[in-house]
């Protein structure tokens, strides 16, 4: 079961990058792999935090998964995702954003998932990093685009 931590230190602003990541109904205009969202409804809670409910569908040649997740966003510092329903025996994401005294902030990430086909759970394993390493890319070339290259 692949799990994984980063943290990256961005030129861009905690708010700026916690509302790219809040984002997820464009997630498909930037994402790999990423090929359909539905986004429900954003319900505030209590404590000042808001939940959304999303499916999003993921395609790799002939393979084609929707997932639901329970995402929670506590703007602008943190953003957790509790996995739902779909092919994962579980699946939990963590996104927390700090500001920094000279500019720019610090993203600390961490996934930590398992699928329930062992043949997915394989497949995940051999390309895990690789497939990190391209959806990385995605949100800083995403977040060059939204707010100007890095300086």
């Amino acid at each position: 079961m692949p799990k994984h931590r980063e943290v990256v230190r961005l030129p861009w602003s905690a708010t700026e990058m916690f509302d790219l990541v809040a984002d997820i109904g464009r997630y498909p205009e930037f994402l790999p792999w990423v090929q359909g969202m539905r986004v429900g409804p954003e319900r505030a809670q209590g404590d000042g935090t808001s939940v959304v409910v999303a499916d999003m569908i993921v395609g790799f040649r002939m393979i084609r998964e929707k997932f639901t997740s329970k995402v929670t966003l506590d703007q602008p510092a943190r953003i957790h995702i509790d996995y739902l329903d779909g092919p994962m025996k579980h699946l939990f994401n963590d996104w927390v954003f700090n500001q920094q005294a000279g500019g720019g902030c610090e993203i600390d990430f961490a996934v930590d998932f398992e699928f329930r086909n062992r043949a997915f759970e394989a497949l995940a394993g051999m390309f895990f990093t690789q497939a990190f390493e391209k959806m990385v890319a995605a949100f800083v070339a995403r977040a060059e685009a939204l707010y100007g290259p890095r300086s």
